[in-house]
């Protein structure tokens, strides 16, 4: 089964965190993305830029409606996705409780629906 194990939290401003703390969190992450690609439930991973950088686009009424930042302005934020394969919500809940963002976010895992691959669209489960 496919979880997307979405990581949420506070983003702290450059200035907030301390060069030391960031190598620390940048080594933790390393760690856990390699021991997911090791254990072969690893589809893929994203750490996202911060939501300054993004964009938001809705189409409404035919017209394309283009805005800088985020569509919710909320105290947390969507910082990073990783998708796995595992067998069930257990192990899910496993490589959760490993993920180093859950230590200062919340992590939210939701199961996959529908994929595209191989040029089609897959039910999962």
């Amino acid at each position: 089964m496919r979880y997307s194990l979405l990581m949420n939290y506070s983003e702290a401003g450059g200035a907030a965190v301390s060069p030391e703390a960031l190598a620390e969190a940048m080594a933790a992450f390393d760690a856990y993305a390699k021991a997911l690609d090791d254990a072969g439930v690893l589809l893929g991973a994203d750490v996202l830029q911060p939501v300054a950088a993004s964009t938001t686009v809705t189409l409404r009424s035919g017209s394309l409606q283009v805005q800088d930042g985020p569509f919710a302005d909320t105290k947390e934020q969507l910082g990073g996705v990783f998708l796995i394969d595992v067998p069930d919500l257990d192990a899910a809940l496993a490589w959760a409780e490993k993920c180093p963002a859950a230590q200062w976010g919340t992590i939210e895992i939701r199961p996959t629906g529908v994929y595209f691959a191989d040029g089609k669209w897959n039910q999962a489960g």
